[in-house]
């Protein structure tokens, strides 16, 4: 079984059966190997006419020199934009497709595959240092979370996901939201978070002093007051007690609420994607009540603003404004 690579003596069989006139195909049986292997070798050496075995044999090692300069290395330009990016907690996956959306020249694209290996391997091109930064996580493997989830506390009047209109689930219609809290340094700060479930747009909720009730209640029905009709139809929310009153709320905005069942995340998973990538930078020990609504808004709009796959590479933000704009 022939190795993988040609060697000298395959090259010089070549060489020689070029001479004698045989053709590519004729070369190959004798070697065991594709045709197509033997018209790529012979091509990239100066065709028929020119190729010489030693020639190709040198060229061949001359193309496997390492290290190789890296595209983002001999290009600062694409390396600066791509380090903003990442600086914005782009994704390399998001960097990539959004070049290949906006450029048809291969020059000015950059594949995920390749930010990647500057980011572990190049440590050149101004990369290596967002490598922390543009992770979604920061580690291998997620933590069960097991451990920090309390036993549920009894909320009255609840009414559980399983009794959700059908039209939830599949995203077809927008205006359901899912929501949580994102709990700061020794359990003593908070900021409320609000994802739209078909456009994954996120609204942040400054809860600076407690996570009360009656503290959630008023500011969460203050953020969601200002949406059109049409884009404030349902929340979903654990069963935290933080969403105790949850009935006064409904009362006040008109948006029902559903809980989700006991220990059960997932059930609320757009919403806890959504946390994931808030961590970037809200990361735990971090204290949440020095963060203003400047700043909330700032980080809302960066995710705001990135492309998703699941939308097709559109941002939330594009797809939102379009439901803004289209309801009555």
């Amino acid at each position: 079984m022939p190795g993988a690579r040609l060697s000298l003596e395959d090259r010089e069989q070549i060489s020689r059966g070029l001479a004698t006139g045989c053709s590519l195909s004729e070369i190959a049986r004798r070697l065991g190997r594709p045709t197509s292997t033997i018209s790529r070798e012979v091509n990239r050496n100066g065709g028929p006419p020119h190729y010489r075995a030693v020639g190709a044999q040198r060229a061949t090692r001359r193309r496997a020199r390492r290290p190789k300069v890296r595209k983002l290395v001999a290009d600062p330009k694409l390396a600066r934009w791509v380090a903003y990016k990442l600086k914005r907690r782009w994704s390399p996956q998001q960097i990539a497709a959004y070049l290949r959306q906006r450029y048809a020249e291969p020059h000015k694209r950059v594949s995920h595959e390749t930010i990647y290996q500057c980011l572990y391997l190049q440590g050149r091109g101004g990369l290596r240092a967002e490598l922390r930064k543009a992770l979604r996580t920061g580690r291998a493997q997620r933590r069960s979370r097991d451990h920090e989830r309390k036993t549920p506390t009894r909320i009255g009047d609840m009414v559980l996901i399983s009794e959700r209109p059908a039209e939830i689930e599949d995203r077809a219609v927008p205006g359901h939201w899912e929501g949580d809290l994102i709990i700061g340094k020794n359990s003593k700060s908070q900021v409320g978070t609000l994802v739209e479930r078909s456009t994954r747009f996120v609204m942040l909720v400054r809860l600076p002093h407690d996570r009360s009730a009656h503290t959630v209640r008023k500011a969460i029905a203050r953020k969601i007051t200002h949406l059109p009709q049409a884009l404030k139809r349902s929340l979903t929310w654990d069963q935290g007690t933080e969403m105790a009153e949850h009935v006064r709320f409904t009362v006040a905005t008109g948006v029902p609420v559903y809980f989700c069942d006991p220990r059960s995340p997932w059930q609320r998973g757009t919403n806890e994607n959504t946390n994931g990538l808030l961590r970037q930078y809200m990361p735990k020990g971090m204290d949440l009540s020095a963060l203003s609504n400047y700043q909330l808004n700032r980080i809302a709009d960066e995710l705001n603003t990135r492309p998703r796959q699941t939308l097709g590479w559109m941002t939330p933000a594009q797809k939102f404004a379009q439901l803004v704009a289209s309801a009555p």
